[in-house]
């Protein structure tokens, strides 16, 4: 969506980077599904160009909420195997490091990857760890895992996925996400999972204030136990919520491009991220889905600088907040932060 602002890009480019907020299903490469559809007979336009109208956001598109989840539809067809599963995880892997990503959170949702074909869910939830794994130790970036569940399914179905996800803690699928359409669909009947899933040792990040209003980011937080919130920019609505937020130290997982690609924000220039970094809260800054967004991590770091003036100090701060919102253990994350504070000269 942006590639005629290649030639400034290199100085964000450089910067040691983490993101706690990436779908694997929105990270195919074009040209892996081109692959995909000729090994496996799927029924995808045969050009780069006709396919990326269909899984990735365009220019001329309508930036609202059903075209962005639309290109979902399609992407989903691509899971055809243990091979393309092992691929296109190892892949996400590579291109966050090539972008000098040092600490990615790569969230998955086990239910969309096995549909395609009927697959196990426990046996995807492997293929994505040893994938992750192998690919995070070949391209020298920490990775952690976050299995996701859609609000729209069931609870039995999204429990399913929690007890499989807290067996696997120690492999480095360390938190759980609630995401969906937030807009139709309550979380009030995950409650008790969510509650049993933290009493396992699993982290909580949850999808809210981003299609739904601020009480959702308060409800995430409150009956869910989030310690982080997936997006919610709109907690800029209610400042009792905001208050909330700020005294929990509850991070905010904030996708810049992705909000105004899907009509949360009107505009670019209006994204309330800057005021969420002036109210005090822990703002990060995160791709969501890098390929259908057309985008990376250095895009973003450049859009907030350059097109919502956030200045280049507070913008490596956020870096920082990020690394110490991670899901680490506290030896790791001192880690990372440290090795951070020094590239960054904080």
């Amino acid at each position: 969506m942006f590639s005629d602002e290649t030639a400034p890009l290199n100085r964000y480019i450089v910067l040691p980077k983490v993101d706690l907020h990436r779908h694997l299903e929105g990270s195919l490469r074009l040209a892996t599904m081109l692959d995909i559809a000729r090994q496996h007979g799927v029924t995808v336009p045969v050009s780069m160009l006709n396919l990326s109208g269909l899984v990735q956001v365009q220019d001329q598109d309508p930036l609202t909420f059903s075209n962005f989840l639309e290109k979902f539809k399609t992407l989903r067809l691509f899971y055809k195997s243990p091979d393309v599963i092992h691929r296109v995880t190892a892949e996400a892997v590579e291109d966050a490091a090539k972008d000098n990503v040092r600490y990615l959170e790569l969230r998955f949702t086990p239910v969309a990857l096995s549909r395609a074909e009927g697959f196990p869910l426990h046996d995807v939830v492997d293929w994505v760890i040893a994938s992750a794994r192998e690919a995070a130790k070949k391209h020298k970036i920490k990775v952690g895992l976050i299995a996701s569940v859609n609000r729209h399914e069931s609870p039995e179905l999204a429990e399913q996925v929690a007890w499989l996800a807290a067996g696997h803690v120690k492999n480095g699928l360390v938190g759980l996400d609630l995401a969906g359409n937030e807009a139709e669909f309550k979380s009030e009947p995950f409650y008790g999972l969510f509650k049993e899933a933290r009493q396992a040792g699993l982290r909580i990040t949850i999808h809210a204030g981003e299609w739904g209003p601020a009480q959702n980011v308060r409800e995430a937080i409150e009956s869910l136990g989030a310690e982080r919130i997936g997006h919610g920019v709109r907690v800029m609505e209610d400042e009792s919520v905001v208050s909330l937020a700020r005294e929990r130290g509850v991070a905010f997982e904030v996708c810049v491009t992705s909000n105004f690609q899907s009509g949360v924000v009107k505009t670019f220039e209006s994204h309330p991220l800057p005021r969420m970094l002036e109210s005090g809260l822990k703002a990060t800054i995160n791709t969501d889905d890098p390929s259908v967004s057309r985008i990376t991590l250095a895009h973003e770091y450049q859009h907030v600088c350059e097109r919502l003036n956030v200045p280049m100090d507070a913008l490596k701060r956020s870096i920082l907040l990020a690394a110490e919102s991670a899901f680490l253990d506290e030896p790791a994350k001192q880690e990372l932060r440290t090795a951070l504070k020094a590239e960054l000269k904080l």
